[in-house]
């Protein structure tokens, strides 16, 4: 069952028959069999291949531990355990993810529990391999949890500002202006980030004052064409660039972005002041993108 083992092992433990202990065992079995089938379930619900391979081979740690928990048990009590699914596994992935990594922390504290309340060393040291395996498990349904955030707001962000304008294959003056004022409050929240997390760099502070200007310049038709102000999400959006030379990387396909963005818009039909203002914050991003372009060429 283990890999330096060459078959089943029996032990005799002779030793008096802890009830407390035989109970934690018990609950640790029925914790196993159920996290078995739950990861089962997970396993077939993810779309990607690496995760549900790697849900499987959990999956096998968790039957070895159920194996072994159970040949402990036996050996105490002379009885085979029964097994009972004391868990429910949630009916969504992204939640039996989060369940699975709570539970195995959980776990975690259990076994090294279990460990120091037994007298025999081969219990002790099954239960402390097992709780290192959670500790593992954990570490990866984490990452899970993480990837499944981060793919949120990919798909949010493909739906957001000039990402968002340039992917329907339509547009509505309403539209326009809710598309041009999110990338705007998105190029601010990305350069306050960069200042905070890299101090004051001069071509990013001139750029995030500009940034607010071009709010302010489309402000006034909102309430002038009485489209709804769309709430400010951006900052859900921004992630610390690795570097000051990715930070000047991400700010030229920002702009890059958001100039495509009012190419689009100039190209259809639109009043002439919204045309005016458009035409400006066009301009502004061309400037802006020299000088990230000459900022990233410096470094």
């Amino acid at each position: 069952m283990y890999s330096n083992h060459s078959g089943p092992q029996y032990y005799d433990y002779r030793m008096p028959n802890d009830i407390q202990l035989v109970n934690d065992i018990k609950k640790a079995i029925n914790a196993e069999y159920s996290a078995v089938a739950c990861y089962k379930k997970l396993a077939n619900m993810t779309t990607s291949v690496d995760e549900r391979n790697r849900i499987l081979e959990i999956q096998k740690d968790e039957v070895r531990h159920l194996e072994e928990f159970s040949r402990i048990y036996t050996n105490l009590t002379g009885n085979k355990p029964s097994y009972q699914v004391i868990e429910k596994c949630p009916d969504k992935y992204k939640a039996g993810i989060e369940f699975a990594f709570k539970d195995e922390q959980e776990a975690v504290d259990f076994y090294l529990d279990i460990a120091d309340k037994a007298n025999d060393p081969i219990i002790k040291e099954r239960f402390r391999r097992a709780a290192a395996d959670e500790q593992n498990h954990a570490v990866w349904f984490l990452s899970f949890s993480k990837n499944l955030r981060q793919t949120n707001i990919n798909r949010q962000i493909n739906n957001y500002g000039a990402k968002g304008a340039l992917s329907v294959s339509t547009l509505t003056l309403p539209q326009m202006l809710t598309f041009a004022l999110q990338d705007e409050y998105l190029a601010q929240a990305r350069y306050d980030n960069i200042l905070g997390n890299f101090g004051y760099i001069r071509t990013f502070a001139q750029i995030k004052e500009a940034e607010l200007r071009h709010i302010n310049a489309l402000l006034p038709l909102f309430e002038r064409y009485q489209v709804p102000l769309p709430e400010d999400k951006s900052q859900s959006f921004v992630t610390t660039p690795e570097s000051i030379k990715a930070a000047y990387a991400d700010g030229v396909q920002g702009e890059i972005d958001n100039i495509s963005m009012y190419e689009r818009f100039l190209s259809l039909n639109i009043p002439n002041d919204i045309r005016t203002v458009f035409s400006q914050l066009r301009n502004a991003s061309l400037n802006h993108l020299s000088a990230f372009e000459r900022g990233l060429a410096r470094i």
